[in-house]
């Protein structure tokens, strides 16, 4: 159950017409992978009306940025994120992340055109894709490597039998588990030898070789970490002269 705190800084957001999408940890509860996240991350829009809304949003909820960088249009367009802490009345100390630009993911319109509304019972939230929460996890951290794994796994586990082709497919891509990608493969081989174009290691899959695909796996995640490493890199450096210029004014 997410808790209540996070219903509230997002039903603050829905109030205030926010076109925006959640992703992260919360979305990670919604989806399974995950048991409890204080963090609410969004992905919104980045035009002057929808960061107006954004701002009424804010207000509400009595929330002020952390450091670095200020709440300004030109940093959200430069796929920096903006943070903010909550301090208003059963949200205290809630943190807020807000981005607009996220690695491998397309624009907010099309994010938008694949989400997942999902029913809480008290209200309903607009989330990120499955397939682009995965994608968006894919990151440096140490801890959403195990989150990926357990997200897929939740949903490979919980899809009723037989699956849809669009469900197969994306097992086939993004499960990282020897046993379980092996078995799809095995259920699945034309599926898996189209896929395979993209995702080479499913013909290791096919041959049933779990030892060489569990080090594949690991070269697979080696390199979508250094990737991510090598997207930031530039966005890191703008920081630390953002948090120069900052620390230099006070």
């Amino acid at each position: 159950m997410t808790p209540s705190p996070i219903l509230k800084v997002l039903s603050s957001i829905q109030r205030n017409g926010v076109r925006a999408l959640l992703m992260g940890g919360q979305a990670c509860v919604l989806y399974g992978g995950a048991e409890f996240s204080r963090d609410t991350d969004l992905v919104i829009v980045s035009d002057a009306a929808n960061l107006d809304r954004l701002r009424a949003a804010v207000f509400d909820l009595d929330a002020h940025p952390i450091a670095v960088p200020p709440f300004e249009q030109r940093f959200l367009d430069e796929g920096l994120a903006i943070h903010f802490r909550c301090r208003a009345a059963g949200v205290e100390g809630m943190r807020l992340d807000v981005m607009s630009r996220l690695r491998g993911l397309p624009d907010f319109e099309q994010l938008w055109l694949r989400r997942t509304t999902i029913d809480t019972g008290e209200q309903t939230i607009e989330v990120l894709s499955l397939p682009d929460l995965v994608t968006a996890k894919k990151t440096q951290r140490d801890k959403d490597w195990p989150m990926i794994t357990r997200l897929v796994e939740a949903h490979w586990t919980q899809t009723n039998r037989p699956a849809s082709d669009a469900a197969i497919d994306f097992w086939l891509r993004e499960l990282r588990t020897p046993a379980y990608l092996t078995e799809v493969a095995r259920e699945a081989p034309a599926n898996c030898r189209r896929i395979a174009e993209q995702r080479p290691l499913l013909l290791t899959a096919l041959a049933g070789d779990e030892a060489a695909l569990a080090r594949l796996l690991r070269e697979e995640e080696d390199r979508e970490r250094e990737a991510d490493r090598q997207y930031w890199a530039p966005l890191r450096r703008r920081l630390e002269a953002l948090r120069r210029e900052h620390h230099e004014r006070r």
